[in-house]
């Protein structure tokens, strides 16, 4: 069957990747518009929703559908199709146990969350998104599964599927609630309620294709599988950990979101509803800030199967060489993307939320520069874990999240720094992860990743794209003048400068190699274009 053909990592990201731009657009579409439509107050409430029910998403499909991609890939790998068979059955059944849970517990105290976040009025909304608990549970599974099998396209299919149906839903039902007058929060819960949608939807497209593509076949010699409970076993001891350093940071995120309000409200002074604009404007910024990491997560996710195979034949040092690859390719998508943020905070926040609290442009300008250190986080948790170290990102997560609530703690609460505070933490949180990810990295490696191999290249020629950027961009601006058309246009001059500059120097400086070119899905064709030797 050609969709179950086995692809490399990088090629899987690649399919994955594409699926990530389809995404982002169709993203856009969805929360630009919506964050204009609920303004920062009701972007609020729809953020504090979200952070809640992303604790439970975290902990019920961060770590187990690493964990049985991991043991599928295994199993393949040592020629069991019984055991990868019976793992996933015994997966499923699991995911869905948690999935009813988390349901059930998101639904019946949505009040109480809300309460407890200091934001009584985002309970509609923790109801309406509940039902994705169960649905995203039980959809992870069938993707562990294909992932495992070294197939990227249907998780690809189904998270465009799914997005598509969360920005329809989503955006009418906020566009309708909102014009019919009933409120912000139930306008919220509407956008909200979009998630849901979209995951019935992903969740239906990935039982046929499973069904369709992968039907049950018992071979002639048919191997012994171990047991369910064996495998139970076997995929809490692997999931757990990684799980636990998932939600640890989902879980700090849910304490920063009640720590910042609550700071703002009483050690800052600021009114409820200053601080829920700030808060509001903050969770806009945040939205651009996550772009660069959804472009690295199908390297985390292709990176596992590919790794763990690896490393399940003893070829360590093959392992080695995947994880600095991969890192390195995370630092030549992230790096551009997060100085070009950084560098364009002021026209990028004007541009896309042109009615937002002006502290806007400064949170963008700090959280490109966070922006960085998490993907280099994600990028090395994904290669620890798939060395079998799930343990190390659960420690260097815990300490980041210490450090973003201290720092928090601190500067939010101070009155001439506020909400600004809120970024700092968020880069001093991560830069530590990075520090000691890196730490366990050169631990764990039969041979040592090299910072210079993986980082300089890439850091040199993101440096001087965005001198490149900001200085056409104050061109541009001086020359067309005030004015939001014109500010947009001499942003996008800015961008494609940056674009050009950013091509022109990977390539002199070699940051890109053949070797990784090769990779690449039609790759070799496209590095003799680019004249990468």
């Amino acid at each position: 069957m050609s969709d179950s053909k086995k692809q490399n990592y990088l090629h899987g990201a690649a399919i994955l990747a594409f699926g990530v731009v389809i995404m982002k657009i169709l993203g856009a579409i969805y929360k630009i518009p919506l964050g204009n439509i609920l303004g920062d107050v009701g972007y609020g409430y729809f953020n504090t929703a979200y952070n809640i029910y992303n604790v439970f998403l975290t902990f019920a499909t961060a770590g187990l559908p690493v964990a049985l991609s991991r043991m599928i890939s295994e199993a393949n790998t040592l020629g069991r199709p019984m055991q990868a068979r019976r793992t996933f059955r015994v997966a499923l059944i699991t995911f869905a146990a948690i999935g009813v849970i988390g349901t059930a517990v998101l639904a019946i105290f949505h009040v109480e969350f809300a309460v407890g976040m200091d934001s009584p009025r985002s309970a509609q909304s923790i109801l309406a998104v509940s039902p994705s608990v169960l649905l995203c549970c039980v959809l992870s599974a069938y993707r562990g599964y294909c992932q495992g099998n070294g197939n990227m396209k249907p998780t690809t299919v189904g998270q465009v599927l799914e997005v598509f149906a969360k920005v329809i839903v989503g955006f009418v039902l906020a566009y309708i609630l909102t014009a019919k007058g009933l409120g912000l929060p139930i306008s919220s819960a509407g956008a909200i309620f979009g998630v849901s949608v979209g995951s019935l939807v992903a969740l239906i497209y990935m039982f046929f294709y499973k069904i369709r593509n992968y039907p049950t076949i018992v071979p002639e010699k048919p191997d012994v599988p171990e047991s369910s409970g064996r495998i139970f076993k076997n995929l809490m001891r692997i999931g757990i950990p990684i799980t636990l350093g998932a939600s640890v940071m989902s879980l700090f995120t849910l304490i920063d979101n009640k720590l910042v309000l609550s700071q703002l409200q009483n050690s800052a002074r600021f009114s409820e509803m200053v601080s829920e604009t700030l808060w509001g404007v903050y969770s806009k910024t945040m939205t651009l800030y996550n772009l660069p990491a959804a472009f690295i997560t199908p390297l985390t996710i292709s990176v596992v199967p590919s790794i763990a195979a690896c490393v399940a034949a003893k070829k360590g040092l093959e392992s080695c060489e995947i994880g600095e690859s991969c890192v390195r390719i995370a630092s030549i998508i992230c790096l551009p993307m997060g100085v070009g943020l950084s560098v364009l905070s002021y026209p990028i926040v004007n541009v896309v939320y042109p009615s937002s609290h002006e502290a806007g442009a400064s949170l963008l300008m700090l959280l490109g520069i966070a922006s960085i250190f998490v993907c280099w986080a994600l990028i090395s948790n994904a290669v620890l874990q798939a060395h079998g170290n799930e343990r190390y990102p659960v420690y260097s997560m815990i300490v980041g999240g210490l450090v973003k609530i201290g720092v928090n703690w601190v500067l939010v609460g101070n009155p001439e720094i506020g909400i600004i505070g809120a970024p700092i933490g968020t880069i001093c949180c991560y830069f530590v992860m990075c520090l000691m990810n890196f730490i366990f990295l050169r631990k764990c490696m039969e041979r040592k990743p090299s910072l210079k191999r993986m980082i300089l290249r890439p850091l040199i020629s993101s440096i001087v794209m965005g001198a490149a950027a900001w200085a056409v961009y104050g061109l541009a601006s001086l020359v067309l003048g005030e004015g939001w058309s014109r500010m947009a246009l001499a942003m996008i001059c800015g961008v494609g400068v940056a674009v050009v500059v950013y091509l022109v120097l990977i390539i002199v400086t070699k940051a890109v190699t053949l070797e990784d070119m090769k990779l690449i899905p039609k790759g070799e064709k496209l590095a003799k274009l680019l004249h990468i030797k």
